[in-house]
């Protein structure tokens, strides 16, 4: 049996910058990284590869070379978890107890819930920007497409990144538009929410683009099958179920469905009813197991899942584990921000920020509710730097401090 001060479930974002925190704090010997994977991706470049801007190989690193080397990494997965008793049981039978616990293992792809598209992604038309595998594919997809119909959709599920399946929309067009072929297309969004975006003043932006661009948008549509040999999409109108809509497609980009992953739904000790680590929204403490906390995708804390709303946890995370490492309470309050730099083709991009309750909560004393140059260049190349060398390291809490500074201590 191997025993830690800390165990970190999960290799990610979170995971990463909450092991470098700690093992500078615990030192050699004293924190375990659970993760099975070998190589570590920065997701948010993925919109990018899909647009032909990056490539797969730029947002990838090895796993080894992002997790603190003073961390003892065990290769494997989390298979059980049993907070009464302290340990995590993984893939291969061994038991790791821990004296705390940091549960950060993201939000689980479902690509087999939506029926025919796990086969349809490897047929041509059908592509998605949620997988290394599949984003450049959608560059691809963008360069054959000739005419007819490109479909873009939300699914019904919570998601990691929900401005993602929107940017990968107005690059498509802007691209269509570069390469003669727009007047060929009828771009298509349909999505299962009942808004354009869950931000109002962003909401308000977005729908200005697309009426401006002549892009189709269906509230409240969901993707329930993918028939690739006719190339058709089957949707439902989540208002009235009875009612089914099919689209023929040239292109599809799917967004796929998503959930907590299926070791946490079975262990509801840990979990809320949708298998979420159930922890306190502000202090990110498990409400029925002190010594346990979650960060990212995979906590039940209700705003929206991005890489910075991750460095905005780890900083509240990061204190408030340590004082209760040190025998205190937690103190440190996280307001929900968060952040989505949706994109609106190859030099523009609207910087949303916001907290809870969708409150914005800009950085920069201008309106970010604008499609702007500055913001695009920060999301595809100052963002990158920001997540490799500052965030996965521990370094990089969110930008709470340089907003304080540059609203002269007037914003949160």
């Amino acid at each position: 049996m191997l025993r830690y001060k800390l165990v970190v479930v999960g290799g990610g974002s979170g995971g990463c910058s909450v092991a470098a925190k700690f093992t500078r704090k615990l030192g050699k010997g004293q924190v375990a990284v659970i993760e099975p994977a070998e190589k570590h991706y920065y997701q948010p470049m993925w919109t990018m590869v899909g647009g032909g801007m990056k490539t797969v190989e730029q947002s990838a690193r090895p796993m080894k070379d992002v997790l603190p080397a003073q961390a003892d990494w065990i290769r494997e997965r989390a298979v059980a978890f049993d907070p009464k008793s302290n340990k995590v049981t993984t893939s291969s039978g061994d038991e790791v107890t821990y004296e705390y616990l940091v549960v950060a293992m993201g939000i689980q792809i479902n690509w087999d819930a939506i029926k025919g598209l796990k086969e349809a992604l490897d047929t041509p038309g059908v592509c998605s920007n949620y997988s290394p595998k599949y984003a450049p594919k959608t560059f691809e997809e963008l360069k054959a497409f000739r005419e007819g119909n490109a479909i873009f959709t939300f699914p019904n599920t919570p998601i990691k990144c929900p401005g993602a399946p929107q940017k990968i929309l107005y690059i498509a067009d802007q691209y269509l538009r570069k390469t003669g072929k727009r007047d060929k297309a009828t771009l298509i969004y349909n999505t299962s929410l009942p808004v354009l975006f869950g931000v109002k003043k962003y909401a308000e932006s977005l729908w200005k683009v697309v009426e401006d661009r002549g892009i189709v948008v269906n509230n409240r549509r969901c993707l329930t099958e993918v028939r690739p040999d006719t190339r058709e999409a089957v949707f439902v109108d989540l208002d009235r179920p009875e009612q089914q809509f099919i689209d023929k497609y040239e292109l599809l980009h799917v967004t796929p469905n998503m959930s907590a992953p299926d070791v946490l739904k079975a262990c509801p000790a840990l979990t809320d009813a949708a298998g979420y680590v159930d922890v306190d929204k502000h202090t990110l403490q498990h409400n029925r197991h002190p010594n346990v906390f979650a960060i990212g995708d995979c906590s039940s804390v209700p705003t929206s899942k991005t890489a910075a709303a991750v460095a905005a946890e780890c900083g509240v995370l990061g204190k408030n584990l340590w004082s209760v490492m040190s025998g205190g309470q937690c103190t440190a309050s996280y307001d929900g921000y968060t952040s989505c730099p949706l994109v609106t083709g190859y030099s523009k991009c609207i910087l949303a920020e916001f907290k809870f309750d969708g409150v914005p909560l800009e950085t920069f004393p201008i309106d970010q509710g604008k499609e702007r140059w500055a913001p695009f260049v920060m999301k595809k190349e100052l963002m990158p730097f920001l997540y490799w060398q500052l965030m996965l390291k521990g370094y990089w809490n969110g930008p709470k401090v340089i907003r304080k500074a540059l609203h002269l201590g007037l914003s949160d």
